[in-house]
């Protein structure tokens, strides 16, 4: 706690000097310095998610099979920590034929499923408060309506009891990566980009980020835009297993659009320090070459970065690779000793563009920080 108290300290001290020379051009109001985003590792109070795929954005044929994943992904997670699912009226019925007791459901209008983006980023203080940060989702640069999912991140504060912090930048959960020490990875394709926040310097983008997020340093990876809905989120390229360690996607296959920017994001990452200055530690993860027998199109997200860490246990993708499903078990092991690593087969989100964490958002244990 003494560490946490002087690093928090820190954060303070150098976002208000920040701000009070800089005179940021982001409307910051009054929301108080103090907090911080701890890191995915850290214990979890419970899993959030959305049972919101629905027939007009997914299509009959793959709809079953999407919320079947949803099933299972809720289902692992619950062997671990609750599991509370935002879900229609209309599809209570089966999504409690889906996940039985297991599972806490609340009614909630939504859109999609992807509450990663759609919810809260949660946050907490060192005095014992816990903030959940409205990014203002605007449906990925408006590309999919968000009639409903614009008022998700309000809805899950409430239910959580958090206090709601309002930012000035629009961005997603799935676009920011930290360590919970002031360090981040941010895709410059995502959060800089012109149809989310239009006229918004890094710079003024960094300091709104360092104030909400306890951050000290920001790595910024390139990411890609247009290539899918998010504009290259975070989430898909580079994770942190713990303070100075990262996992990193590698597409080895030359006819990827992937293929260029993973190789670009390596370089960076082998040569960033963290807020410490320490060299980070950059573990990789290949994409798969092999995939199941289905109907694959452009969007399918074939990679293992997209994993999840709930309280005890990994849950990441397999995609029937043997190879490459075998590596990242074994690695994704190494990294994470004290977890169990379970491998799901989810080919329907996957062919949605999405994976494991762009479907959940963790809310912090207060009460073992």
């Amino acid at each position: 706690m003494l560490a946490r108290r002087a690093f928090l300290q820190g954060v303070c001290a150098t976002a208000a000097a920040s701000l009070a020379l800089s005179g940021s051009c982001l409307a910051l109001g009054t929301e108080p310095i103090g907090w911080y985003m701890p890191d995915e590792s850290e214990p979890h109070a419970r899993t959030w998610m959305a049972f919101g795929a629905s027939e007009s954005i997914w299509g009959a044929e793959l709809l079953p099979r999407v919320q079947q994943d949803l099933a299972s992904i809720a289902l692992s997670i619950a062997q671990y920590e609750p599991v509370t699912m935002l879900v229609r009226a209309a599809d209570l019925e089966i999504a409690r034929r889906l996940m039985g007791s297991q599972v806490e459901f609340v009614v909630c209008p939504i859109d999609d499923l992807w509450i990663r983006d759609t919810g809260p980023v949660f946050v907490v203080s060192e005095s014992g408060k816990k903030g959940a940060i409205n990014f203002n989702f605007n449906g990925w640069g408006g590309k999919q309506r968000f009639l409903n999912d614009r008022y998700v991140a309000e809805f899950v504060a409430g239910r959580a009891n958090a206090k709601m912090v309002r930012s000035a930048l629009t961005l997603e959960g799935g676009g920011i990566e930290v360590d919970g020490h002031g360090t981040a990875i941010i895709t410059e394709s995502c959060v800089l980009n012109s149809n989310r926040n239009p006229g918004v310097s890094k710079a003024d983008c960094e300091r709104e980020l360092k104030l909400l997020l306890g951050l000290k340093k920001i790595i910024w990876l390139p990411g890609i835009k247009g290539k899918d809905i998010t504009d290259g989120h975070t989430d898909f390229y580079a994770r942190f297993a713990k303070p100075g360690t990262v996992v990193a996607a590698y597409d080895a296959d030359p006819a990827s659009f992937d293929h260029a920017v993973t190789k670009q994001h390596l370089d960076i990452l082998r040569t960033a320090t963290d807020a410490q200055g320490n060299l980070l530690d950059v573990a990789v993860l290949e994409a798969p070459t092999q995939l199941r027998n289905m109907a694959v199109n452009d969007d399918f997200a074939a990679g293992y970065i997209n994993f999840y860490l709930c309280n005890g246990a990994v849950i990441a993708p397999e995609f029937g690779d043997k190879y490459a499903d075998a590596n990242a078990r074994e690695t994704l092991a190494r990294l994470f000793p004290d977890r169990d690593i379970i491998q799901l087969n989810i080919d329907g989100l996957a062919a949605g563009g999405g994976g494991i964490h762009c479907t959940t958002q963790q809310e912090p244990a207060m009460e073992r920080l």
